[in-house]
């Protein structure tokens, strides 16, 4: 069995005398970068914030709008909380899988079910789209409009 060594490394002190002390997370511009050998960035509070917001729009429409206005409401209000700066940070494969788990199990919930090819067609007849499809397509959008920026330099 190998064990990696973690070492302690020491505060950062800056000539005015503030301490810059290691963290294992932090928060910049509302993403959440973790410590790690290569930029990582966590998904954990983008999910709970995507919980929340859900929860809240069930609690003020609950049962008594129609299907298509829930998912209305989810697709303005609660995506952009799961999907917010994400199409600046590299995503794996495994990443994507548990964003797409958690709107998976919102249409399990919104439509009372457990079996998943319900829930695809579900997502499909009413024209929603996984958040890996959408990060796919926000980080064709910022790189393109990077590529842009940098070409007006």
């Amino acid at each position: 069995m190998l064990f990696t060594q973690q070492s302690c490394c020491l505060p950062v002190s800056l000539s005015h005398g503030t301490v810059i002390s290691w963290v294992d997370e932090m928060r910049y511009l509302g993403i959440f970068i973790v410590r790690s050998r290569t930029f990582k960035c966590s998904l954990e509070h983008a999910k709970k914030s995507f919980y929340r917001a859900a929860n809240a729009v069930f609690a003020k429409v609950g049962r008594v709008a129609s299907e298509e206005v829930t998912l209305q409401l989810i697709k303005a209000k609660c995506l952009p909380a799961l999907l917010y700066g994400l199409e600046a940070c590299p995503l794996t494969k495994s990443d994507l899988q548990s964003l797409d788990f958690v709107i998976n199990r919102f249409f399990m919930k919104l439509f009372t079910t457990k079996n998943i090819e319900i829930v695809k067609y579900c997502q499909e007849y009413f024209g929603f789209a996984l958040p890996s499809v959408l990060w796919a397509k926000r980080v064709s959008k910022f790189e393109s409009s990077f590529k842009c920026f940098l070409t007006d330099l």
